[in-house]
């Protein structure tokens, strides 16, 4: 494996305090694929076995209704980890996970997660944080759709992701992707970024947002 692999191990907040003898062990002990845009990874109710690196490309993890309804949770970018849940009661995945750029995947297995925080108490203590946090994440985003209107989760959101120096926001997203991060039609995304924008708050080019008023957009949320 290369050490590509065991340097996006090293990266990971989950895996930073692992030994490199151990690093090593779990790159052997895993495997790499690459994955297409659109490729479905996983499902709900599927086996969680793995846990699952992301070392180039982006995936998001959804939920969805019967009739076809989306909802994001999160988006897992380079560097990022995913499928904790699974890692740490080894039971079925519990949303589903879909390749939204082309994707280099490093699959952990479950057992070597659980070996390697029963020998190093700091990485089964970065595995409780790490929960920790995605449970304080759902937790505020599920309050946000039920007491916020749209308008104020469309601003959530853009605060929420990482911004350069001039406030653009490094992903591109286009409606419909922000339509289900939010819970709402890709009308009334729309409707909401191009009142944003006549307020002079945010700057909309090409699918760029640039954030140009964070603190106006923090009041309006009510941040």
């Amino acid at each position: 494996m290369s050490t590509e692999v065991t340097d996006v191990l090293r990266a990971t907040d989950l895996l930073s305090s692992a030994s490199a003898a151990d690093l090593e062990a779990i790159a052997a002990a895993s495997r790499l694929r690459t994955f297409r845009r659109g490729q479905i990874l996983f499902t709900t109710g599927d086996p969680g076995n793995t846990l699952i690196v992301v070392i180039s490309g982006r995936v998001k993890v959804v939920v969805r209704s019967a009739d076809g309804g989306e909802l994001t949770l999160t988006v897992i970018a380079p560097g990022g980890v995913f499928g904790e849940l699974s890692a740490a009661d080894g039971g079925p995945r519990s949303a589903d996970a879909e390749i939204l750029e082309d994707c280099r995947l490093l699959f952990v297995p479950h057992e070597v997660i659980q070996d390697l925080c029963g020998r190093a108490p700091s990485v089964a203590q970065a595995l409780a944080s790490s929960l920790a946090a995605s449970l304080r994440r759902l937790t505020e985003e599920a309050s946000d759709l039920v007491f916020l209107d749209l308008p104020r989760r469309v601003a959530k959101v853009l605060l929420s992701q990482p911004r350069d120096d001039d406030g653009v926001i490094g992903q591109k997203m286009t409606q419909e992707e922000f339509a289900h991060r939010v819970g709402g039609a890709r009308q009334s995304v729309n409707a909401a970024l191009r009142g944003f924008e006549r307020r002079g708050w945010i700057q909309v080019h090409n699918q760029a947002i640039t954030v140009k008023q964070a603190a106006a957009l923090s009041r309006f949320a009510g941040d």
